[in-house]
């Protein structure tokens, strides 16, 4: 089942001499399950791509089918929906409410839909404790380290079930040690409970951790490595993706 399909997607900013085409003619296909990273410098394209598959920003040309819906003529009240039912947001920085505790945090997206309070609260329960932090769920995010304020955003991502999780630079927070913990939570998320994630990241060692690595660059993309049957270990494939970003210059 394709969740995701991106065909002719392009982005122009300013108007003339001022003009810069962020995407240009993108085509991309995300399948239930699958653990895509996309990598590449500042200005490539990627925080631009995310911003538009999740309807935050809109688009002259081409379309996004995001579970069989097309977006591009969405409304404003339709894209909201849309965000809250099925899409799940991680970010580097993680946008905790200080004053919510961890469950609290977890449960808010939910607060907005018809599921049954009871419901939630057990669904929010089960994620915190998935991601270790059972024991934490009432305490707040300024008595957390990042690392586990960093779990409690991925649950919050996860409580709506939704069809695609995004995560713009996850680990861009953490030290070395921790990106690794949350790594290895987010590629259990998808191999085993089958949610299918897209990842921004300029590093080979969070790369590593996906099924498949889109590389771009100057908005187009530029080349894709598929790690899924790769039969390599993880310091082979962190060797194949940086040796792939310094032949296409990222």
């Amino acid at each position: 089942m394709t969740v995701l399909s991106i065909k002719g997607l392009s982005k122009v900013y300013g108007q003339g001499q001022n003009e810069v085409k962020a995407l240009n003619h993108i085509e991309l296909k995300v399948k239930k399950g699958e653990f895509v990273a996309i990598m590449g410098t500042s200005g490539s394209g990627k925080s631009t791509l995310l911003n538009m598959i999740s309807g935050l920003d809109s688009f002259e040309e081409g379309e996004i089918l995001l579970s069989g819906e097309n977006i591009k003529d969405y409304s404003d009240y339709e894209l909201t929906r849309l965000r809250r039912e099925k899409v799940g947001f991680i970010f580097q920085f993680f946008h905790l409410i200080p004053v919510l505790s961890a469950i609290e945090n977890v449960t808010l997206p939910a607060m907005f839909t018809s599921v049954n309070k009871g419901e939630v609260q057990k669904k929010a329960h089960d994620l915190l404790r998935l991601v270790g932090l059972g024991s934490f769920i009432h305490s707040k995010p300024n008595v957390l380290s990042g690392g586990q304020q960093q779990r409690i955003a991925i649950a919050r991502a996860l409580i709506n079930e939704p069809e695609l999780i995004l995560a713009d630079e996850p680990t861009g927070s953490l030290d070395s040690k921790t990106s690794k913990e949350m790594m290895n939570i987010l590629q259990q998320f998808s191999s085993e409970l089958r949610h299918t994630l897209i990842l921004v990241t300029h590093d080979a060692n969070v790369a590593s951790y996906a099924n498949r690595v889109v590389f771009m660059y100057d908005g187009k993309i530029a080349d894709t490595l598929d790690l899924s049957n790769s039969g390599l270990d993880s310091q082979e494939k962190i060797r194949v993706i940086a040796s792939k970003v310094e032949v296409l210059s990222l």
